[in-house]
């Protein structure tokens, strides 16, 4: 009978799905890779879909803003209660629950019928993708050793660049063909396929160390996070008639500044706290976490004008405005796994050192927009962004992650990613806003440039009323009316395109900003010490 076990338990070992089989990681990886493709596809299908959807609901970008900024916010306050959930309920179970939250989102965002609703329902699609990212990440962390977990996070990353790539073709298809409704359907299938795989394939695990839920501090960052979003999204919003010193947007901010100091207090004093900010103390941790803060802002609060800009003023379709994103996650796809490899062998901050270099260079490139650019000025930008951030990823998070002890993994990488997305909120909030505010400007000082008695003016508009009058048909009034407003609306564009360079050169600036920390990175231990702090 002893014989019979030990065979069964042989043949148990020699299945994939076993633990100990060597290729059992591998389709974890795969498994969480699904995952992490949903949560990326979502935010960059809907960047394409944007103005349709304005469109649709008849609504301008200080509230359209609202479908990125409530996704990005609500997932950043998730985040950090994904290490508690995770090790409480367990991995698998916490990973096929999110996937299943993600799709039920997923399917009620197709159902809106409203800009209100939307947004609601992006909640629930951002609760899901919470949990999702830093789950997923800490369970490829986990089933890796230290030696491999560079590579192993590299082609984790595929499935982000995957996502770059076809999130905007496959959006601009749907929206072209059928409705911008089909962006939010085309996640179910996926999701489905997700959760079954997470069922065959991964085997649960449980931490030891168990702890007692933070109320206290999830309430209280909440509170900061979503009243400080408000009054940066807020703050020259059309309704808002009282600009920045209005009585809301003040209230807001009193109201964010009473919840982030309950909240430190809470977490330095209470036994389990959500976000353990003690892991900050270790120096790549906490250094890593600040470039991650940075670049979020600036990359994720540029990420949505540059559909915004291909659609309303090169007249591009969705699908065209995808297309361009294409080469963006195959090239960061590639370059992710030869990161990957690189940190392992080489120091890390010099890859990632040159991704922010090339990345801020990028956006400065985009400053230099207009409404007769060339197909080859809008791609090249593009093509540096997506070798940029393959290339800078897989080593931040592998310094990042070099000194944590195994049994704080989900909690660091919740930080690790509630940083970043934390980042990617107030960066969608303040360049829509900056945006709003620039449009303004650059409408008011256009708008005085145009004289109206000049003779170039008059030889404009008499030129135009003539065209209007053969074209359309008319008296000489009505035809000289439609000349004046085509000038307008040219102006209204020129505005526009002046406003979307603006962004772009102030995200350059901030991405640029990520250089500084780098240089104060510490080079990874070796590969002995590695294993023995992962023991730990």
């Amino acid at each position: 009978m002893s014989l019979a076990m030990d065979a069964g338990s042989v043949r148990a070992q020699m299945s994939v799905l076993h633990r100990n089989h060597p290729f059992y990681k591998w389709l974890v990886l795969g498994n969480v890779m699904i995952g992490t493709f949903m949560a990326v596809l979502d935010s960059t299908i809907v960047n394409v879909g944007l103005p349709k959807i304005m469109a649709t609901f008849g609504v301008t970008i200080d509230k359209i803003e609202w479908v990125m900024t409530a996704y990005l916010l609500v997932l950043a306050v998730m985040l950090p209660t994904s290490g508690w959930v995770a090790d409480h309920f367990g991995y698998k179970r916490t990973y096929g629950f999110a996937l299943f939250l993600f799709t039920l989102g997923s399917f009620l965002c197709g159902t809106a019928w409203s800009e209100n609703t939307l947004i609601v329902f992006r909640i629930i699609q951002g609760a899901g993708a919470g949990f999702l990212m830093p789950v997923g990440m800490a369970i490829v962390t986990r089933e890796f050793p230290p030696e491999r977990r560079g590579i192993a996070l590299g082609f984790w990353s595929i499935a982000s660049a995957a996502s770059v790539s076809f999130g905007p073709l496959i959006g601009g298809y749907l929206i072209d063909n059928f409705s911008w409704h089909e962006i939010f359907f085309v996640n179910i299938p996926v999701g489905i396929v997700g959760v079954l795989a997470t069922m065959v394939i991964q085997r649960e695990y449980k931490t030891e160390h168990t702890r007692g839920f933070d109320f206290i501090g999830f309430a209280s960052v909440s509170v900061f996070l979503t009243f400080l979003l408000l009054a940066l999204a807020d703050g020259n919003a059309s309704w808002n008639t009282g600009g920045w010193t209005s009585a809301f947007i003040l209230g807001c901010f009193a109201l964010s500044l009473i919840g982030l100091v309950v909240f430190l207090f809470a977490e330095f004093n209470v036994k389990h706290p959500l976000i353990e900010l003690k892991l900050l103390k270790d120096f790549n941790f906490g250094i890593t976490n600040i470039v991650l803060f940075i670049f979020g802002l600036g990359m994720f609060g540029s990420t949505f004008l540059m559909p915004l800009y291909l659609q309303n003023s090169l007249n591009y379709t969705p699908f065209q405005a995808g297309l361009v994103f294409l080469p963006v996650g195959i090239l960061q796809g590639v370059m992710a796994p030869v990161a990957g490899i690189l940190s392992d062998r080489v120091d890390a901050r010099i890859p990632a050192a040159v991704g922010i270099i090339l990345l801020g260079i990028s956006m400065y490139l985009n400053y230099f927009l207009s409404l007769f650019s060339m197909h080859s000025q809008i791609m090249l930008p593009l093509y540096l962004r997506g070798f940029a951030m393959g290339l800078m990823f897989t080593p931040l998070s592998t310094l990042a992650l070099t000194n944590v002890p195994r049994h704080k993994m989900a909690q660091a990488s919740g930080l690790f990613n509630v940083i970043r997305q934390v980042g990617g909120s107030f960066g969608v909030a303040l360049f829509g806003t900056l945006l709003t505010r620039r449009i303004i400007f650059h409408t008011a000082s256009y708008g005085v440039a145009v004289d109206e008695h000049s003779a170039a003016f008059q030889k404009v508009i008499r030129g135009l009323a003539h065209f209007s009058q053969h074209a359309l048909g008319g008296s000489v009034e009505h035809s000289t009316l439609r000349g004046r407003a085509l000038v307008i609306a040219h102006v209204m564009k020129q505005a526009f395109v002046s406003a979307v360079n603006d962004d772009f050169l102030i995200a350059g600036g901030i991405t640029i900003l990520c250089l500084v920390p780098i240089f104060f990175l510490r080079r990874k231990r070796s590969h002995a010490g590695a294993r023995a702090v992962a023991m730990d």
